[in-house]
């Protein structure tokens, strides 16, 4: 099952939908993340006709990062014995289709494609019976974007990863996926950067559920950045820059630096 968020003029709010080939099965208000199905459906749209929007609304994004040991090598950095955790502000969500916009702050921006997973239930300190994957709605594609001087600079991340439009996520959520063996492609102007598999993570996709829970409480609707890959690269005025994960679809975002228009 794919399920989107979209606007559309015959509505006066944006509402979650149920995407299947070229129409989107339009679901009531009050959609739940904890059963989500086709009893709310109340109509159809012809999917070319609405304009779908960041398939979230998270409380927190919470991010793992050096959860690729080439990733971490490539950036001299060493691998954590535990995941090294941080947070997006859910202000930096943006829907694919949308600008990557540069600071000015900065003059190094680099793309961090990575598999997200979206929290479907109410999910604190698991116990070793509890299935991780079983407080799981679905999977997305994210853009971890991060402005690495400014990263590197601060030591810790939250200014270079917390600019607005940092955080492109979509098109959809999938349901029905494998998040242990799942390809994550990166391509800038059609070039791949990035070619990773989630076997190769250091902490898989259920340990990671299990040890952020234990922390605090993931609520409905939560992302989890998993990490990305090794190939990351600067982002120019112009790209277009494309995150594939395999079993769910294609983000895609161009890039906008304002200091490009202005010269």
């Amino acid at each position: 099952m794919k399920i989107g968020r979209f606007q559309h003029s015959s509505l006066n709010e944006t509402r979650f939908g149920i995407i299947e080939g070229d129409e989107v099965q339009v679901l009531g208000s009050n959609f739940d993340f904890r059963q989500p199905g086709r009893a709310d459906i109340q109509a159809a749209l012809k999917l070319d006709d609405v304009k779908l929007v960041a398939p979230v609304t998270p409380s927190k994004i919470v991010c793992v990062g050096r959860n690729y040991r080439e990733h971490a090598a490539e950036l001299g950095n060493k691998m954590p014995d535990e995941p090294l955790l941080f947070l997006k502000p859910s202000s930096s969500l943006i829907s694919s289709g949308d600008r990557i916009e540069l600071p000015e702050a900065s003059q190094r921006v680099e793309h961090e494609g990575e598999l997200g997973v979206v929290i479907g239930k109410r999910t604190r300190k698991l116990t070793v019976d509890d299935n991780p994957l079983d407080y799981v709605l679905g999977y997305t594609c994210v853009n971890d974007v991060t402005a690495r001087d400014l990263q590197r600079k601060d030591v810790q991340f939250t200014r270079g990863k917390g600019f607005d439009t940092f955080c492109p996520v979509g098109p959809w959520v999938v349901t029905d996926l494998d998040p242990q063996a799942t390809q994550v492609v990166t391509r800038v102007n059609g070039t791949v950067k990035q070619d990773g598999n989630t076997r190769d993570m250091a902490f898989p996709v259920s340990f990671l559920i299990r040890y952020i829970s234990a922390i605090m409480t993931l609520n409905p609707g939560d992302l989890i950045a998993t990490g990305t890959p090794a190939g990351v690269s600067k982002l120019n005025h112009g790209d277009i820059v494309e995150i594939e994960v395999s079993g769910v679809g294609v983000l895609s975002n161009e890039v906008y630096d304002p200091r490009a228009v202005q010269n």
